[in-house]
């Protein structure tokens, strides 16, 4: 019986691991990466376990890409230990940090960790992978709904995010001859620790976005880890280079 294997990054918590639980629930196997807290990571494991799949957790800092080799040897050792495989079918490039800081004042330091983070990180994450990605495989990069609509704070966050955007549409230009189909999700506001909580734990922050979104409320995880898990699904194979926006219709 072919086995469905999914590597998601940040899959130790927040959006990565609902992505990661929600995959698993379809019968998908998941290699997830933490970066400082291996003990979620491994609670992570646990309960994907439970549905029936196979899980293992590798520690990846995605700002940092003088270990991106070292990284995909590990994914190939463990495709081999664990699933006597030489390949995997999905990536799910959504690990990643929020930043809320006026253009006028945001520092050097601060656009280049974003940028290590959310836009040269996965560029080159996903070089580094692509050997291991099955012919006919999927990538899925992650986008926020701040690159449609604008909002004070936000700008180095989501210059980085719109770049992803364009850079989806050239991974799935170039990497179409092996079948591979690339898209990017754009969720809005979500309820979770992302930011530092400051949606899921601001009740003043709530309502305003949920004013401001057409269904009347913000976002939950759920909403968005079955997204993820959709858009990577056979169900939408023909779906290549795309932005999906995932946000109950903030600011329409």
């Amino acid at each position: 019986m072919s086995q469905t294997i999914a590597l998601v990054t940040g899959g130790s918590r927040g959006l990565g691991r609902n992505a990661a639980l929600k995959l698993a629930r379809k019968g998908v196997h998941i290699i997830l990466t933490w970066n400082s807290r291996q003990s979620e990571a491994l609670e992570v494991v646990r309960e994907i376990e439970l549905t029936g799949v196979k899980a293992v957790a590798i520690q990846l800092n995605v700002a940092e890409s003088a270990g991106f080799a070292a990284f995909a040897a590990e994914v190939k050792q463990q495709l081999l230990h664990v699933w006597q495989r030489d390949s995997f079918d999905y990536l799910l490039n959504n690990a990643g940090t929020g930043l809320d800081e006026a253009y006028e004042k945001t520092t050097e330091a601060q656009f280049d960790e974003l940028m290590n983070i959310h836009l040269k990180g996965p560029f080159f994450l996903t070089q580094h992978l692509l050997p291991l990605l099955k012919e006919g495989g999927r990538i899925l990069n992650v986008s926020t709904g701040l690159t449609r609509f604008a909002l004070p704070g936000k700008a180095a966050y989501a210059a980085m995010k719109g770049a992803m955007e364009v850079l989806t549409r050239y991974q799935a230009k170039e990497l179409g001859s092996r079948g591979i189909r690339v898209n990017i999700i754009a969720p809005g506001a979500i309820a979770t620790d992302f930011g530092g909580g400051v949606v899921r734990d601001n009740e003043q922050v709530s309502k305003a976005i949920a004013a401001q979104t057409a269904l009347g409320r913000v976002g939950q995880p759920d909403d968005i880890g079955s997204a993820m898990a959709a858009i990577l699904s056979d169900e939408l194979g023909w779906a290549n280079a795309q932005r999906i926006e995932v946000s109950g219709g903030m600011f329409l």
